[in-house]
Formats: C-alpha cells, structure tokens, sequence
C-alpha cells in the first residue's frame, strides 16, 4: 500500500483543491443513487395503495415522491458533469507535472546512467506508465471509497430481511477477485520481462518514420528489413499476451456461472418471501435492486482493489526512476571557476565507461596553456572525445585528476565548470529552433542579438543568416513550419557559433571542420588564432 499512498500524495501535491473535491462528489455520486432507492419506495407505494407515507414529517403522495425523486436524479447528474470536468482538470495538470517530474529527472542524472541499457528499460517503463497509471489509481481509489459506501448501505438494506442474502452476494465475487489479482501479477511479470523488446518495436517505429533515417532507409532500401524485425518482436509478444488472456478468460467465464447462480437465488427467495407475505411488493422491488446494485458494487470493489494492485505493481516503474540519484554532484564547498584560465591538465589519467571490459584510457598525461593550440590526434576510439567528457564532468576519472589553474575539477561548482568551458562535439546537436536560439544556447542565461551576430560572424555564419526569410528569427530545419534547412556544413557551423558565443575561457574543438568547405575550414582557423590572441586555453581534437 506504501506505493498507491505515494501516487495519492503526489495527485494531491499536484492540485490539493481538485483531489478534494473529487473525493466529495465521489461521495454524493454514490449516496444519492442510494437515496433515490429509498424514494422510489414511497413512489410504488403511493401509486399502488394510494395511501402516502410520511417522511421526516412530510407526506409522500404520488406527486412529492416523484418531485423527489426527480430532483435527486438532477441532482446526481449535475454532481456527474461536476466530476468529470474536475477529473478532467485533474487529469491533465498530473501529466504536465509528471511529465515536468521525469524531465528534471532525466537532466539532473549524469551521462553513466545513459551508456547503461538498465537505466533505458527503467526509463522505458516509466515513461510508458506516468502518463495514465497515476489516475488510474485515483480512480480506483475513489471507486474503493464509493464502492464501500454503496455496500454498507445496501448490506443494512438487506439485512433486514435476511443475513445469507449478505453471504451468497460476497461470495459470489470471491473467485472473480482471485482471478483478476493472479491476471495483473501475471501482466506486469510478462511487461517487465520484455522491456526490452518494446523497446524494439519503439526503435523500429522511429527508424521507419524518422526524418533523420529517412536518406539511408530509402536509398539502401532498408524498409522492409525493419518493418520485418517489428512484426516478428510484435508478434511473439501478442501471441504470449494472447496466451495468458485465453487462459484468465476461462477462468473469467466461470466466475460470471458463480455471479448468475447467485443473482438466481437469491431472486427466488426474494419472489418466495412476496409471495407468502413477508416484504410487500414495494420491498421486493428494492430489495431486488439493491442486491443488483450490490451485485455491481461488490464488483465495482473487486475492480477497484485488483486495479489498484495492478497500478501498484506499475507506478513502481515511475518512482524506481525518480528515485535513482545521480554520482555526479556538486562538492559541499565548491569552488568559484575562474574567469581566465592558464592552464587545463590531464594528469596520469585512466577510465573506463559503465559495463566496459577494457581502459579508454591509461595513465594519459597533457598540459594544454592560455595563448596556445593544443592539438589532440589519434585514431577512432583513441578515447579523444572522452577526454571532453572528463574535462566537463559528464564522467568522473577513475585513476588521476583533470586539473584546471591547478584545482581538481571535481572541486569546482559544476553549473561554472561548464559555463568556462565552451565545447562543439563532434555530434553536434541540431536544434530545430531560431537561429538566434540556436546560437544563444551557449549561454541560455542572457540572450543579447549582438552578442548572437559577433559568434555568427566568428562562425562565417554572419551573412548566411542574415539572407534568411527572418534573418536570425528564422526557424532552423524542416521539422516545422516555416523552417529552413542546412547543409551539414552550416549546422556545424552553428554548433561552432554556439560555442563561441559562450565566451568561455576554455574552448574544446572536437573534429570542428568534418563538415566544412575549404573556405569555411579557412575561415575556423582564422578565427582560431583570434582567439588564440586573446589568451583562451584551445584544445583541438583531430582524426589521424
């Protein structure tokens, strides 16, 4: 229960006055009805004896039975329409914030949870689960509540009368509830076995329907091989899921032979006991409908507490990933970055990544000073970008230190040590936004147009821009509309723009002109001894 009381808080958190109301009119939705049973009570009686009876001194002939009981039927459906457009509301403001939850989740965990396939399974799960498996629980919840209060009223109702009506009626539903508890334990055993495999059939989805693989799915006709994988992983996992479904629904079918056999008793001791006098015609018809209504609640109750187990079992999926911490944090006492830099050391150096068998690097070793180009070069997999990594911390060294002006990196506020250290990677990210955004993205704190046009113009970005339909509020690629797409070469070029406009002291290039023409490669090293001049510390990453 300590999971489904976690998901009630977080709803509550989510919006205290909407869950409280929804409490309340979950509470009237499930009187009233039962009111209105009583009501119709004295309505048969006045029509079929023509005398009225009286309730809490009021006369209750034909017509002040039927006003009552009309009104307390507008008034149920009013409370309905109510309760839809706060659940509604409800609804929507717990997918934002379970959404805002996940996302500030997800970015404040470090790069080592990303290169491991666990963390995407978990991730997986939760993201499939918070859109709906929260209200899901709300509902139930509420569903409990007012299945309860339906029950206890009906069951002082049938009492009256006879004791085995109570009995017959629960146990009826006694199977149904063991075999709905052992259909969700089996449903999220078999969800969480084959994580993996939806999350196949998620990246076959994408690689058929993305932009970005468009080109090489087309021109080496890549289609039908992957439409092919999706069909097979879909299909073995229907059929199992099919499996389990035929084998409950036996089982379903003859819970509903229990429920009928019951519903038939306890009908014909009712018919028995109007026919040698003992409950007038009146009772029997609300004794009959109360032990229908019954019937429903009690399995209303059995939904509500299976359900309720089942989304138990889910939304741990969701707090399993807010609850992971990342290893990377700031130090308790860290230390302010500096504005100039002097030097950046890599000193006796060794690592390796997550669920890895072997050393990117090995006691490496590099000093590179202000007012110089350090150049890095070496093959694929030398492990030249991962020395970016450790100098911005997305990974911390397992041997040595990555010392900047002779301080321990890991001893610097994290936030400073990334705003001093410029960086374009080698897989630069396309930003489909302004172009203005996409170069202010270097220092998201201050947006200044000016400041946007020296790093375009340092990029030999400058004019291309400026020729846009809206110049640098131009929206960049075919995403969306109104968009502009690049060549390569000019997204690099607004990666490195980007870069630049963080005005860092440190500034990291990784493999900055792959995409580039000899003039624009003419133009980055031109501007790579500016800024050599103006006593920046520049590691250059190079291919051999």
């Amino acid at each position: 229960m300590k999971q489904i009381f976690k998901a009630l808080d977080m709803i509550r958190q989510c919006d205290n006055r909407a869950f409280w109301l929804r409490i309340v009119y979950v509470v009237i939705m499930h009187v009233l009805p039962l009111v209105n049973l009583y009501v119709l009570k004295f309505l048969i009686d006045a029509v079929s004896n023509g005398e009225p009876s009286v309730l809490l001194g009021v006369e209750m002939n034909t017509w002040v039975s039927l006003g009552l009981f009309s009104f307390i039927f507008l008034l149920d459906r009013i409370v309905a329409v109510l309760n839809s457009v706060n659940n509604d509301i409800m609804q929507q403001r717990l997918i934002d914030y379970i959404s805002e939850r996940m996302q500030a989740q997800s970015a404040r965990l470090d790069m080592s949870y990303f290169d491991n396939p666990e963390y995407h399974d978990t991730y997986h799960r939760a993201q499939q689960e918070a859109s709906y498996r929260p209200i899901q629980i709300l509902n139930g919840f509420m569903g409990l509540l007012g299945s309860l209060i339906s029950i206890t009223v009906i069951m002082v109702m049938l009492t009256s009368v006879s004791g085995w009506i109570i009995v017959v009626m629960v146990a009826a539903v006694v199977p149904s509830f063991v075999v709905r508890v052992i259909k969700a334990r089996k449903i999220y055993a078999f969800r969480r076995n084959n994580t993996q495999n939806y999350r196949r059939t998620s990246y076959y989805t994408t690689l058929l329907g993305g932009r970005d693989f468009a080109k090489e799915m087309r021109t080496f006709g890549l289609a039908p091989f992957f439409r092919e994988r999706f069909v097979s992983v879909r299909k073995a996992l229907v059929k199992s899921l099919l499996k389990i479904s035929k084998r409950l629904g036996v089982y379903d079918s003859v819970c509903a032979v229990v429920e009928t056999f019951a519903l038939f008793f306890v009908t014909m001791f009712l018919i028995m006991s109007t026919k040698d006098g003992s409950i007038s015609l009146s009772s029997f018809v609300v004794l009959f409908e109360a032990f229908r209504r019954g019937q429903s609640q009690l399995s209303t109750l059995v939904s509500s507490i299976t359900g309720l187990y089942d989304n138990r079992l889910f939304i741990g999926n969701l707090f399993e990933f807010l609850d992971m911490n990342p290893s990377i944090v700031n130090p308790a006492h860290p230390v302010p970055f500096p504005e100039r830099v002097h030097t950046v050391e890599f000193r006796d150096i060794t690592f390796r990544y997550p669920k890895m068998d072997r050393d990117v690097l090995s006691h490496f070793n590099l000093t590179a000073r202000a007012g110089e180009v350090t150049q890095i070069e070496g093959e694929n997999g030398f492990g030249k970008t991962t020395l970016l990594k450790l100098l911005l911390r997305l990974y911390d060294t397992d041997e040595g230190a990555v010392l900047v002006d002779g301080v321990d990196v890991r001893l610097y506020d994290l936030k400073g040590l990334r705003h001093g250290i410029g960086a374009i990677f080698q897989d630069y990210v396309r930003f489909y936004c302004t172009a203005e955004e996409n170069i202010a993205f270097g220092d998201i704190r201050v947006v200044d147009r000016d400041r946007v046009k020296r790093a375009a113009a340092l990029a030999g970005m400058d004019g291309y821009i400026e020729r846009l339909p809206q110049g640098y509020d131009t929206m960049l690629g075919r995403m969306f509309d109104g968009g502009e797409e690049l060549s390569m070469g000019q997204w690099q070029r607004i990666a490195l723009a980007r870069q630049l406009y963080s005005d860092a002291p440190v500034l990291i290039f990784d493999e900055p002109t792959a995409w580039m023409d000899v003039p624009s490669r003419d133009r980055f090293y031109r501007t790579l001894e500016e800024l050599k001049e103006a006593g920046r510390v520049i590691i250059l990453i190079k291919h051999v």
